[in-house]
């Protein structure tokens, strides 16, 4: 069942946050659909209570020109046929204001991103506020970003530009988004930290006490690059040094500060890459895709139940169904 994120939001707020997972293919859509149930395998039937999530799905400008748009808003209807006890809003990832429309008039997606951040904060809510009018007109949400992540994601790069409180609640106030992604340290992509360095939980709390109350904060950027991921690639072949990402136990204390959304496309990416890398050195002489397909399928859908577990929204699925019921 799609729904929109504010429904969500409305249920995680102050508990915990929600996993927003981006997707290109079809592996990492039937990964995505049975870890959020708990199926870790093709055949696990059925759900389990205890680990079934809600989430979110995210596709980004990349993404959408990949191929073509429509294979991803068919392969997702497909998965909502497959999966239907799957509760989970479709959501642009970083659209620019003509993407968004383009979103928006689709009647495909339940939220969409307008990142205007790299704008002076005047123009930024000048965009946004065009996109919330169209948006809300049509029962869309709204995602908007101030302040600037550092790293690169797809055609997204930014210099580390810690969102301001004061800044914070006029930008939400004049712009009308429904939930604002907020600079608190995070950057995009494999290589987010050094040493001991982590989120700024002092910006994050000012920032909570100057917006609205339960006003829903996301976090982009937010993959931990899986040492794990890491090894497997560089044993494997690859040539990933010193990639670092946010400790995951730091997860559930941004949400308790607001923070119902959380990012994580690199680490899908990792998965990926290690089971590819391993069947190619494996399996040399396989030239079918299927094979490490299924592997991939399997360990995604695993490791989204683990991070679901870290954001604490594993087993939270009955109780958002419930409540959307009501």
């Amino acid at each position: 069942m799609i729904v929109t994120t504010k429904q969500l939001f409305q249920q995680a707020y102050g508990k915990y946050a929600i996993g927003a997972y981006n997707i290109n293919n079809l592996e990492q859509t039937v990964g995505l659909f049975r870890g959020n149930l708990g199926k870790v395998k093709a055949n696990d039937e059925p759900a389990d209570p205890a680990r079934s999530a809600p989430f979110i799905i995210q596709i980004s400008r990349g993404a959408r020109g990949y191929s073509d748009k429509r294979f991803l808003e068919a392969m997702i209807r497909t998965a909502e046929q497959v999966f239907p006890e799957a509760i989970f809003a479709v959501h642009l990832d970083h659209g620019t204001e003509e993407v968004c429309y383009d979103c928006i008039d689709s009647g495909f997606y339940s939220s969409v991103m307008i990142d205007a951040s790299h704008e002076p904060l005047t123009k930024n809510i000048e965009i946004t506020r065009r996109v919330v009018d169209k948006a809300h007109a049509k029962g869309i949400v709204v995602e908007a970003e101030l302040g600037q992540l550092g790293g690169v994601e797809e055609d997204v790069v930014g210099s580390v530009c810690l969102t301001k409180p004061e800044e914070a609640a006029e930008f939400i106030e004049k712009s009308g988004c429904d939930s604002l992604a907020a600079a608190i340290g995070t950057s995009h992509g494999a290589y987010k930290f050094s040493g001991k360095q982590g989120l700024h939980f002092d910006v994050l709390e000012q920032i909570q006490k100057a917006v609205p109350k339960n006003f829903p904060l996301v976090m982009h950027g937010s993959s931990s690059v899986p040492k794990e991921y890491v090894d497997r690639i560089n044993r494997a072949g690859g040539k990933l040094k010193d990639a670092s990402g946010v400790d995951e136990n730091q997860y559930l204390p941004a949400a308790k500060l607001g923070v119902c959304k959380i990012n994580i496309d690199t680490d899908g990416r990792l998965v990926w890459c290690a089971v590819h890398r391993e069947s190619f050195r494996d399996d040399p002489a396989n030239f079918d895709l299927r094979p490490p397909g299924k592997i991939f399928m399997a360990e995604y859908a695993k490791f989204i139940t683990h991070k679901n577990g870290k954001l604490g929204s594993a087993g939270q699925l009955e109780m958002v169904r419930k409540a959307l019921k009501s």
